[in-house]
């Protein structure tokens, strides 16, 4: 009897001991890390265009969370210059910030060590500038404010490159809500992060970042 105690106190101790040694499973991570991105393309676009002078410069930060959702805000300055040749004042002149913010998925397999991803997502975007015409000046000195705002279906690739430095790109087809809300005085030909005033747009972006 005292041997058979014995072996169930040292049967007992041994699945103890496996319970206290055994790993437990992982935790998966929710947050895997923040990008900062800056565009590179279309300041050199900005350049290469004739007739109207157009400029902008953006940057955007995205974070990574379980392996496949990537909230994102976007934010830059752009303008557009249009001078006639022995014109007094410019026929059209306007400049300011925009703001978008929105989701990207990752549709691909998750994979604890895989740091890039292809992006599909959607963009809320809005843009204000202060905006010169002719017509305009003459009934506001100063030029008007004026602001516009549209929503964006977005795809693209970010790309690992080396120890946190990655690069991608998007393509987004861009919606505009505020199509009616100018009058004739104040109605823009180019809007900040949007581009060329027009129901339905396009865009591109090419991207160097960093993860941290």
């Amino acid at each position: 009897m005292a041997g058979m105690c014995v072996l169930m106190h040292a049967q007992g101790a041994s699945r103890d001991s496996a319970r206290v040694q055994s790993p437990q499973p992982k935790q998966a991570e929710v947050y895997q890390g923040t990008t900062v991105r800056v565009d590179l393309l279309n300041p050199i676009l900005d350049l290469a265009r004739s007739g109207w002078h157009t400029y902008s410069a953006e940057a955007a930060v995205n974070a990574r969370f379980i392996y496949r959702l990537f909230p994102t805000i976007e934010l830059g300055y752009a303008g557009a210059f249009l001078q006639q040749k022995d014109a007094a004042t410019p026929l059209y002149n306007g400049s300011g910030e925009f703001v978008r913010v929105g989701l990207d998925i990752n549709p691909l397999k998750k994979h604890p060590e895989q740091r890039s991803a292809m992006l599909i997502g959607v963009r809320v975007g809005t843009g204000w500038q202060k905006m010169q015409t002719p017509a305009l000046l003459a009934e506001v000195p100063q030029g008007k404010w004026i602001t516009d705002a549209w929503g964006e279906i977005v795809a693209g690739v970010q790309v690992d490159i080396y120890k946190g430095f990655n690069m991608g790109w998007a393509v987004r087809m861009k919606f505009l809500f505020t199509t009616n809300s100018h009058d004739e005085l104040t109605t823009p030909y180019y809007i900040p992060g949007f581009g060329y005033r027009d129901t339905m747009s396009w865009g591109f972006n090419y991207y160097l970042g960093y993860t941290f």
